[in-house]
């Protein structure tokens, strides 16, 4: 077995299988493997596969990641990506107008020129992963307390970022793994010039809406195709997958490169329990709100529908996953296995002697951070999470703020976001020349502040942010009384800095420097008494776990690029067996089966594509795997053993959602779009001859 820590390792393009460690039998196709270990043995002898040289290589340089949170993949070497119509969401919605809604009625370019500009859109290509873990830890000292030693760390973390992207011009992070047992820096290519290229009617994007999400049989087309673009023409990408017009059969293997965005599997039962019992049963309070009012908002009429018909997506998803995730919190049988499997190791610990003995105090540090994060959970939720101020223009004046107090510091002691290896992404968002729209915000601001003095009635700031007014005419002032819809208008005062923010008499400006000394004391709470003392003290068990069960422990989500793999395979529910495949044609039976009605109701174009006998009814639609996903996996390709392209995540079903906290592949599963069924939606009903030539093989023109 390897030892914690694992030696220094630099993987820079191409990240040769040669270098991968062979990973030990764990349990059935868990794992989301970072590309610098994957799990060779257990590949070989569960599947009989041994990828052939240059097949991670590919598959990672094929795969990309969305700065709004999803994952993607190239599908053609003129820079095509495919990722679900979910994650192209927040893009569709930007470049809708009330004239033209592309996120409800879909968009088709026919040529190039065609192709429209996402307007703050960046995408990330992972070319390099090197273990930093002792640069990061080079000046901690055993003397320093946790908040100290973590503080240290976060200024080595800034200090390695810089020195990389003076060296080599990318984006770079550096990536906490094992919750602190490791540190990697992970270097990407980014592209910032994206397009749109195709995206569907929402109605078979989403077909079955919130009754139907992390639910299975599942029937939805979605998909969205977007283009980079360098230097104002399409992207010449050496890698890309292959798609396949075969697609899968039952049992196969399958495999998805991704970017999960966050699991807590290694997390101390302390840790799980405040989970369960504070911090997931208050987000729920505050989603379940939030949906009511955002439904009560779409009600004003088609155009107030359309403006928060994203937010009301993004609150539902959200909603639904933290009810499925907190459910699997409360299994006492789940969580008795998480606590045997801490007692375990605790006990071969107090087996191993002084230094043991020593080890076990970790549990009782992370124990008492958890005490104090539910001491500040509130308020550091409404102030620094910014959950009081739902607002698109407070977000911009906070972070104009921000980045003229952090830019006069060394870079070295920024915030993290405002790192100088961090400025352009942060940058390409604060100048988004995408449309905020008053009467939303005012209506979200209004909501937020009345939840803030709800939650919080007896806090002096609440009422000095109120003075004397209620949450609507609060709202309704500091939405009017803001000119930073404009971009010159941010622009200008960014390039005016402090003098500028000091001197500003924007109403947003104002109430973003009136709570941030607080907000600012709450994040460093929570970085320094929190997240510090856990990274020190995952660590230590890091060590322990490494010593136990070698590399085969593979790191908690992190939004970074990961592999996870499984079989195509139904499962039993209920008594019933789910089978793996929906076709086109349930699709209309399911329709059928709910009268045709929202949001079971299918587009005109599907309608009007079977009556002209153009669908084959049989082409298997959606697929399910046993592959370990959770949120931020959404837009990863699925690939086949040749690396072709032979599916699309897009969702888990409910029994998955538990796998924020452990695997367990009995009835979890990964829930994907089929390329045959993609391929002939394209060809069938939207006829996007130019699309379909491309995937094909065939150069784009």
């Amino acid at each position: 077995m390897m030892k914690f820590p694992l030696p220094q390792v630099m993987l820079l393009i191409p990240i040769g299988l040669a270098i991968l460690a062979a990973v030990p039998m764990t349990h059935g196709d868990e794992g989301m493997w970072v590309f610098n270990n994957l799990p060779l043995a257990r590949l070989k002898e569960r599947y009989g596969f041994v990828p052939p040289p240059g097949w991670a290589d590919h598959l990672r340089s094929s795969a990309v990641r969305f700065n709004n949170g999803g994952s993607g993949s190239f599908v053609s070497p003129d820079g095509l990506i495919l990722t679900n119509h979910h994650v192209g969401a927040d893009t569709l919605s930007k470049l809708s107008t009330a004239a033209k809604n592309y996120h409800h009625d879909g968009f088709f370019a026919k040529s190039p020129a065609e192709e429209v500009k996402a307007p703050d859109l960046e995408l990330n290509v992972l070319v390099g992963i090197q273990d930093v873990t002792e640069q990061v830890n080079l000046d901690v000292k055993p003397e320093m307390d946790d908040g100290k030693a973590a503080e240290v760390r976060r200024q080595a973390m800034a200090r390695i970022e810089k020195e990389a992207t003076d060296r080599n011009g990318l984006r770079n992070d550096v990536v906490t793994l094992y919750q602190g047992g490791q540190y990697h820096l992970y270097s990407y290519k980014k592209y910032t010039d994206v397009r749109l290229v195709f995206a569907p009617e929402f109605d078979i994007a989403f077909f079955g809406g919130d009754p139907d999400n992390f639910e299975y049989p599942r029937y939805d087309l979605d998909i969205c195709f977007f283009r980079a673009y360098e230097d104002g023409k399409p992207a010449k990408v050496e890698h890309y997958l292959e798609w396949s017009p075969a697609g899968t059969k039952e049992g196969d293997l399958v495999f998805v490169a991704g970017h999960p965005g966050r699991t807590d599997r290694l997390n101390t039962v302390a840790s799980l329990e405040h989970l369960r019992d504070a911090r997931m049963p208050f987000l729920l309070d505050v989603l379940k709100k939030r949906e009511g009012h955002l439904l009560g908002y779409a009600k004003a009429g088609a155009e107030a529908e359309r403006q928060s018909r994203e937010d009301l997506f993004s609150i539902q998803n959200s909603r639904k996953a933290r009810v499925g995730g907190l459910e699997g919190l409360r299994d006492d049988e789940f969580m008795k296995r998480k606590a045997a499997a801490e007692a375990e190791l605790r006990a071969g610990l107090r087996q191993a002697g002084k230094e043991g003995e020593k080890r076990l105090a970790a549990w009782d540090r992370i124990a008492e951070a958890q005490k104090t994060a539910e001491r500040i959970m509130k308020p550091w939720s409404f102030l620094e999470r910014g959950w009081a101020f739902d607002s698109t223009l407070f977000s911009i004046a906070r972070t104009l703020v921000r980045l003229a107090e952090e830019n006069g510091k060394p870079n070295e002691q920024r915030l993290r976001e405002y790192r100088e290896s961090g400025l352009k992404s942060l940058e390409l968002e604060l100048y988004s020349p995408a449309p905020i729209y008053p009467d939303f915000e005012e209506s979200k601001l209004a909501h937020s502040l009345a939840e803030w003095k709800a939650a919080m009635p007896s806090d002096p700031l609440v009422e000095r942010v109120l003075h004397g007014r209620t949450p609507a005419e609060a709202a309704r002032e500091l939405v009017h009384g803001s000119r930073l819809a404009d971009v010159e208008v941010r622009r200008k005062i960014a390039a005016g800095g402090m003098k500028a923010i000091t001197e500003s008499d924007d109403s947003m400006i104002k109430l973003a420097l009136a709570v941030d000394p607080e907000a600012r004391a709450l994040r460093k709470v929570q970085e320094d008494q929190i997240e510090g003392v856990e990274s020190a003290n995952y660590a230590i068990i890091a060590k322990a776990l490494f010593e136990a069960k070698g590399d085969a422990v593979y790191p908690d989500a992190t939004f970074t690029l990961r592999l996870a793999f499984g079989v195509v395979k139904g499962y039993e529910a209920d008594g019933k067996r789910i089978p793996p495949y929906t076709t086109i044609g349930g699709t209309f039976e399911h329709a059928a089966a709910h009268g045709n009605k929202p949001p079971y109701e299918l587009p005109a174009s599907w309608i009007k594509a079977k009556e002209a006998g153009r669908l084959n009814l049989e082409t298997p639609f959606n697929f399910v795997s046993t592959a370990d996903i959770i949120g931020g996996n959404s837009g990863s390709p699925v690939v086949d053993r040749q690396n072709r392209l032979v599916g699309l995540i897009f969702d888990g079903n409910i029994q998955s959602l538990v796998l924020d906290f452990g695997y367990d592949e009995r009835q979890a599963r990964a829930v994907a779009v089929d390329s045959r069924g993609i391929l002939e939606a394209l060809r069938s009903v939207y006829q996007a001859d130019r699309l379909v030539a491309e995937l094909s093989g065939h150069r784009a023109n």
